[in-house]
């Protein structure tokens, strides 16, 4: 972990219009749930609703979504305009290079998907049922494998938003929707399997069992991080120019 790789890129992601991508999916998610709260009646939780919103706009939408803009664009732009030499010609451990982007894109992802969902959870649901903590925390493990796919295909391709892009609408969303197969080979799956996990609310099924979901996640996370580590060791600095 580099602390001025990490500012850097920071005041890179939030300085740029990606800032106005990461601030309005989640403000969007907050809005929402804060209308749905103003009209159930009687004050009560309905978690119905509640489960659907999370699961549709916070797990399978919002989620993907701000790990493709915050994975891809910690270092995807600096490959395009070749701003990447500059750090290449340091002596820092590419390693290094690549875990700060990492971290700095789970942090990303942390601040604009797992906190809105926290607070759409709590004007949901409150405290029943544990749905707002279960789905807080599916959303943080979903996110760390999320942002390792996105920061590997930003150092693996140049059209990384466009293939992300195909990956989250197409196989994520589209054919995990009707392949049965698909469905249990997606990151969105074991995610929820963890959020199943943790509540009691009926609504939430995954058919994904929970110690494979952790398996996948952890594993994915760890395979992305190494292939873009190894995409980066072969790019040379010639290359990046």
């Amino acid at each position: 972990m580099n602390a001025t790789i990490a500012t850097i890129t920071l005041r890179s992601m939030l300085g740029r219009r990606r800032a106005l991508l990461l601030l309005g999916l989640p403000a969007i998610l907050v809005v929402l749930a804060l209308v749905l709260r103003l009209r159930m009646t009687g004050g009560g939780d309905d978690l119905d609703t509640a489960t659907l919103v999370l699961q549709q706009f916070g797990l399978a939408t919002l989620l993907p979504l701000l790990a493709l803009i915050a994975g891809t664009g910690v270092i995807g732009p600096e490959i395009d305009d070749g701003q990447i030499m500059y750090v290449l010609t340091k002596p820092i451990p590419r390693q290094v290079i690549v875990l700060t982007k990492l971290v700095v894109a789970i942090v990303l992802v942390t601040a604009f998907a797992v906190i809105p969902t926290l607070l759409a959870g709590l004007l949901l649901a409150g405290t029943t049922a544990g749905l707002t903590v279960a789905y807080t925390v599916g959303v943080l493990v979903g996110g760390f494998a999320y942002s390792s796919i996105f920061v590997a295909l930003a150092v693996a391709s140049r059209n990384a938003v466009t293939v992300g892009l195909l990956y989250a609408l197409v196989w994520e969303a589209l054919l995990a929707s009707f392949a049965p197969g698909a469905k249990s080979a997606s990151v969105q799956a074991w995610a929820l399997s963890v959020t199943d996990s943790l509540t009691s609310a009926t609504m939430v099924s995954s058919s994904v069992d929970l110690t494979l979901a952790i398996v996948l996640l952890v594993s994915v996370t760890v395979v992305g991080a190494f292939l873009a580590l190894f995409r980066l060791r072969s790019l040379s600095v010639a290359s990046a120019e």
